[in-house]
């Protein structure tokens, strides 16, 4: 897998199958923190998010200082989600073992994506 870089994207949620072909939701804007300043600044300070945000590398997070709930996906190092939650302003997430990625978006959005355990994602430049 290429190196992440800071920047924006586009986030596609597949059936779980290998194949980047089946698409089933539309694209999702997404920004890439790729560098500890933009993972370290995450959503800090925002009134809330158009699409997802892609912390990379990230193993855990937490809600301390955020302004609204957010949905957290942690993802392996294939893009395969291991476990979706809901966390409020002022929590502190568990790390999760494989986790090598983690996916943030507004609370309620992932469940409006389909995005749950086992589904794969694809980030497009």
């Amino acid at each position: 897998m290429a190196r992440w870089q800071d920047g924006r994207a586009t986030l596609h949620i597949t059936d779980g199958a290998p194949s980047t072909s089946a698409t089933a939701t539309k694209p999702i804007p997404l920004e890439i923190a790729a560098s500890y300043r933009a993972r370290t600044r995450g959503l800090l300070g925002r009134d809330g998010i158009d699409g997802a945000l892609l912390l990379t590398p990230a193993g855990s997070v937490h809600t301390f200082r955020m302004r609204f709930a957010i949905d957290v996906a942690y993802l392996d190092r294939h893009l395969r989600v291991l476990a979706v939650h809901t966390m409020k302003p002022g929590r502190l997430g568990a790390p999760r073992l494989r986790s090598r990625h983690v996916l943030e978006a507004e609370a309620g959005a992932m469940e409006r994506w389909g995005l749950r355990a086992g589904v794969r994602v694809t980030v497009e430049a």
